[in-house]
């Protein structure tokens, strides 16, 4: 399957791994932990553009990311969305909220100062991260 991540989402993440479907990203703004899955399908911008099993695959990827976030980060609220209007590869963020981030209780998007984190902070989260998802079945880390 050929598979090239979007530049914007090269250039605004660090790769953590892969789940069997889809490309495991951390973002690096300096907003909770916020990660994106990317089904790893060139030119599908929907998820109803994905065969059956795949949305269903997506789901359950999703669905642990969201535990994680959850239960590991104490997060008050997981935001999950397939916006896309920037970019247009088919990603669905997962965004730990706090009542203390810049944004709550509004949505993240036009609400943050896009502040990122130092590289040594995205570097230890990445870390953190890989280690955690280690224990979902069918995650893979990628370190680079």
């Amino acid at each position: 399957m050929r598979f090239t991540l979007h530049p914007r989402l090269q250039s605004d993440t660090t790769v953590l791994g892969d789940f069997p479907l889809s490309r495991v990203l951390l973002s690096k703004e300096a907003l909770g932990p916020w990660i994106i899955l990317v089904p790893r399908f060139d030119e599908l911008r929907e998820i109803h553009h994905l065969p059956e099993q795949d949305q269903f695959q997506l789901m359950r990827e999703s669905s642990a990311v969201a535990t994680l976030l959850e239960n590991d980060y104490q997060a008050e609220k997981i935001n999950v969305g397939a916006l896309g209007n920037l970019v247009p590869q088919l990603h669905l963020h997962h965004i730990a909220r706090f009542s203390h981030d810049i944004a709550w209780p509004g949505p993240i998007w036009g609400n943050t100062d896009g502040t990122q984190r130092s590289e040594a902070l995205q570097a230890a989260l990445a870390d953190e991260l890989r280690e955690e998802l280690s224990q979902i079945k069918g995650f893979t880390a990628i370190s680079k």
